[in-house]
C-alpha cells in the first residue's frame, strides 16, 4: 500500500470477522490461526482431520488469489525467501509461546469479550510499534 486506503482493509476486516463468527456459530471453534495449524501438527483423528481441511483451505485460496493477480503477492520488504521464511517461523513460535496470536486474541477473543484477550492485543501492539520504533530507522 503505497497511499492510504480505506475500502479494502475494511472489506477484508469485515470478511474476517464474519468468518470468524460463522466457525464459532456453526462449529463451536475458535477461529486462532496458530492454535489450528499446532493441533494440526499435535492433535489425532477429527481434531487433525478439521484443522488440516482449514489450513489447506487457507492454501488454496492463497493459491486462488494469486493466479487471479499476482500484483497482490509483491514482496516489498526487499528480503530474499529465506529471510522471509525464517521470519515467519520466528512468528509462528512467538505465538505458540505466547498463548494465542492476533487472529485469535484480537478478533475472536476481543469478540466475546475477553479481558486474557484484550491484554495479549494491546501486548501484541505496543510491542508492533515499538520494534518498528527500533529497527525502522536502520533501513531508512
Amino acid at each position: 500500500m503505497t497511499e492510504f486506503e480505506v475500502v479494502m482493509p475494511l472489506a477484508g476486516g469485515i470478511l474476517i470477522g464474519i468468518a470468524a463468527a460463522m466457525m464459532l456459530l456453526f462449529s463451536g471453534k475458535i477461529a486462532g490461526i496458530s492454535g489450528i495449524f499446532g493441533g494440526m501438527l499435535f492433535q489425532q483423528g477429527d481434531e487433525r482431520t478439521w484443522r488440516s481441511a482449514f489450513v489447506a483451505g487457507l492454501i488454496a485460496g492463497g493459491v486462488l488469489l494469486y493466479s487471479i493477480n499476482t500484483e497482490y503477492f509483491e514482496n516489498s520488504s526487499g528480503r530474499g525467501l529465506v529471510a522471509v521464511t525464517i521470519a515467519g517461523l520466528l512468528v509462528g513460535i512467538g505465538t505458540r509461546v505466547g498463548g494465542g496470536c492476533t487472529s485469535g486474541h484480537g478478533v475472536c477473543g476481543i469478540g466475546r469479550l475477553s479481558a486474557r484477550s484484550l491484554a495479549a492485543t494491546v501486548t501484541f501492539m505496543v510491542a508492533g510499534m515499538a520494534m518498528v520504533a527500533l529497527v525502522q530507522p536502520l533501513y531508512h
